[in-house]
């Protein structure tokens, strides 16, 4: 568990923000890399502080819906207290790499145009308002919990959640100036290559990590994560190829990252041939649903996190509720006694998370906007991010 506690944080530093990072245009390269560290930092801090106890306590008066304050501080979480099998200090501090890398996700949907101060304000506002409220729903005990939905490692609580918001980011804070007439390719993709390869690799701590032990259900998510991003990475380059004449890199990447993402809620529930199933699936719907988004409607996504992360983790929510049968090679499921009864379940808690987000992240932009004013001016966006907001250049030549 220690293991699999620094691969999730590999997974957002160096990981996530070398793949971010290549993905923008080089003026903003290093913007991403100090949202992706100031990020670690914060919710790190509001974890300790209050994230913790409000997601994963149960002395709160709204039982089901949010947790209390006896861990608030880390109180009680001693060396000797123990969350099952596993010290709970660990357990805090796995679960804290995941509220890392989930408003990090968020980042693709408003990078290249954003102000810093708004990056700070509104991550810790949607940690404690959005994330820390589904946490409890699905992973803390909470009425989703109860009525038996299936979330091994996050399709709900990181990828929907993530998704859905860099939705309404994109939506609310509008296109990069340009945007879609402009050409913004990526600035470097052998160094967004790295990030996906480090986000590859650290996604076996992020799903292998969820079993809580060291046992064969956490050597079977592994195996399925494996085969998740193999496939979702081999689908999407196959209809890329015979759509466009060639595959490429951008392509096979973004179709990994679309089968680590759609695999993720199935990863502890389903069998390989299961894991086969949901990557292509991902590979194919993702790869769709991304040209719809940004090439028919110009939605500046500026990182296709919505097409990529937030259909996925619906794919694979979906999913887990056929794949996780025992007569297709899966665990079986943990309340409901059927694939309908599961699929019911699983559609509530992707349509409530959706809706819960979509909400409250349209709210907190719309006061920061009030307050703050979300964008940068039109000379600063040109300029670039680096040097408008931090004073530094990604690359000095």
């Amino acid at each position: 568990m220690m293991t699999a506690t620094a691969l999730v944080l590999f997974m957002t530093l160096p990981g996530l923000a070398l793949f971010y990072s290549g993905l923008v245009r080089g003026k903003n390269s290093l913007s991403i890399l100090v949202q992706c560290f100031a990020i670690t930092g914060l919710v790190s801090v509001l974890w300790f502080a209050l994230g913790y106890s409000l997601a994963f306590s149960h002395g709160g008066a709204a039982q089901g819906f949010i947790g209390g304050f006896d861990r608030a501080l880390f109180s009680g979480v001693t060396r000797d207290a123990l969350t099952g099998s596993i010290p709970e200090t660990l357990f805090a501090m796995f679960q804290m790499t995941f509220a890392i890398i989930t408003p990090a996700l968020v980042i693709g949907g408003y990078a290249e145009r954003i102000r810093f101060s708004v990056v700070l304000w509104f991550s810790a506002l949607w940690l404690l308002l959005v994330y820390v409220p589904v946490a409890h729903w699905v992973w803390g005990g909470g009425w989703l919990a109860t009525r038996g939905v299936m979330d091994f490692a996050g399709g709900i609580v990181v990828h929907v959640n993530a998704g859905m918001a860099a939705l309404v980011c994109a939506l609310v804070i509008g296109r990069r100036r340009g945007f879609p007439q402009v050409a913004m390719p990526p600035h470097s993709l052998p160094l967004a290559a790295c990030g996906a390869g480090m986000l590859w690799v650290g996604w076996f701590g992020f799903n292998g990590g969820s079993a809580l032990a060291a046992n064969g259900n956490a050597a079977m998510a592994m195996l399925t994560t494996h085969l998740g991003a193999s496939a979702g990475a081999f689908a999407w380059m196959l209809v890329e190829w015979t759509r466009y004449g060639k595959p490429s890199l951008l392509g096979v990447i973004t179709g990994m990252v679309a089968g680590l993402g759609t695999i993720t809620p199935a990863s502890g529930f389903v069998g390989p041939g299961g894991a086969l199933a949901i990557g292509f699936t991902a590979g194919i719907v993702c790869f769709f649903a991304t040209q719809l988004l940004k090439r028919k409607l110009h939605l500046d996504d500026s990182l296709d996190v919505s097409p990529v992360h937030g259909v996925g983790g619906v794919i694979g929510t979906l999913l887990t509720a056929i794949f996780a049968s025992v007569a297709l090679g899966g665990s079986g499921f943990t309340v409901q006694k059927s694939i309908g009864a599961q699929l019911g379940v699983q559609a509530l808690g992707i349509l409530v998370t959706m809706v819960w987000c979509g909400v409250i992240t349209w709210l907190l932009l719309k006061v920061l906007d009030a307050t703050l004013g979300l964008r940068v001016s039109e000379e600063q966006e040109s300029e670039g991010l680096d040097l408008a907001q931090h004073g530094e250049h990604g690359y000095n030549s």
